[in-house]
């Protein structure tokens, strides 16, 4: 069993919670944060141990685990005494609010050979992985161009904001959503490694956007979109698509389905000339606790699963959570 503590329990930490207190290799020791509400009710209704300060949590409990889910703004501080005192590490996303951070971070974790994962769950979304695979196998043969979306109802009016829609806190759009498009850009074509003609827009918020756009290189030379909106009411919820254009077909992916278009049949892919479709139900492998979606649950099997087996190589490490935050520093340099 590994011993694992979580900071911050709003609503990712409160999933967290849930996800690894079923855990049949986890044990949920501690827990820790700032509301003395949000205690009360662990104290009252758990069997954790409930801090108010996470470093006494960390010196005072037998961990090996940490999952931090606290504002964006307190990240780099909370990873950095974790890595001091040993601990793997898994952090929710944005990674930090300054890319330099991010990579000493990174640094820090190769060298203690800790386990470190940032929580980009679309990476262990069975419609993403899907499209990496045939990307990887040149289904689409010569790509020449992709374009990366999110869209959802975060902020809808002008007062009421959270902490996420603050500069100093979460960041605003750019690093609470467009962070999930530029790092599943990256997960499944290549990493950004310029962009242009940026446009950051505040529809509501006031000191932070609501909508990105941007036009994206990539590492790989492929050009594209960054199109990401948190104030469209049109969604129910956040969605995040990517569609993928190369000489012999098109790609639509998002959470729910895999649109596949190919001007030749695919045999060796099972594909047929023209359209076909597969949906997430078909592509993501089960996992023992469902919760919100099984990427929650899978990313967390995972984390458990490179500690267990003392494997660094991680799908969702600092190191790529820190190229995401270098070009949220290149995107706001453009604005």
């Amino acid at each position: 069993m590994i011993s694992t503590a979580i900071i911050g329990l709003g609503k990712m930490g409160i999933s967290h919670c849930a996800i690894l207190g079923a855990h049949p290799q986890i044990q949920l020791n501690a827990v820790c944060d700032a509301s003395a509400l949000i205690r009360e009710a662990f104290k009252k209704y758990s069997t954790y141990t409930v801090f108010s300060d996470y470093q006494k949590m960390i010196q005072n409990t037998d961990l090996q685990a940490v999952v931090i889910a606290s504002p964006t703004k307190y990240h780099f501080e909370m990873v950095n005494f974790a890595l001091d005192h040993g601990l793997h590490v898994f952090c929710e996303k944005p990674f930090s609010l300054k890319s330099e951070d991010s990579i000493y971070l990174a640094k820090k974790a190769k060298e203690k050979q800790l386990v470190n994962q940032v929580g980009y769950h679309n990476r262990f979304l069975g419609t993403f992985m899907y499209l990496k695979q045939l990307l990887e196998l040149q289904v689409l043969g010569e790509l020449y161009h992709f374009q990366g979306e999110s869209y959802g109802p975060v902020v809808l009016k002008e007062k009421g904001s959270t902490w996420r829609s603050e500069k100093g806190q979460g960041g605003g759009c750019l690093y609470d959503y467009a962070s999930h498009t530029i790092d599943l850009i990256h997960f499944v074509l290549s990493a950004p490694v310029k962009v242009q003609g940026t446009l950051l827009k505040s529809i509501y918020s006031k000191g932070v956007e609501d909508a990105v756009y941007s036009n994206l290189t990539l590492e790989n030379g492929l050009t594209g979109t960054l199109s990401v909106n948190w104030s469209d009411e049109t969604h129910r919820k956040m969605n995040t698509q990517i569609t993928v254009q190369g000489k012999k077909g098109k790609i639509v992916a998002d959470a729910t389905e895999i649109k596949i278009y190919l001007k030749e049949a695919n045999p060796l892919m099972g594909l047929e000339k023209g359209w076909s479709v597969q949906y997430i139900t078909d592509l993501t492998e089960k996992v023992d606790f469902y919760l919100r979606g099984e990427e929650y649950s899978a990313q967390i099997d995972h984390f458990v699963n490179c500690i267990t087996q003392k494997a660094l190589s991680n799908r969702s490490p600092f190191e790529s959570a820190a190229k995401t935050d270098q070009v949220i520093q290149l995107l706001l340099a453009d604005h």
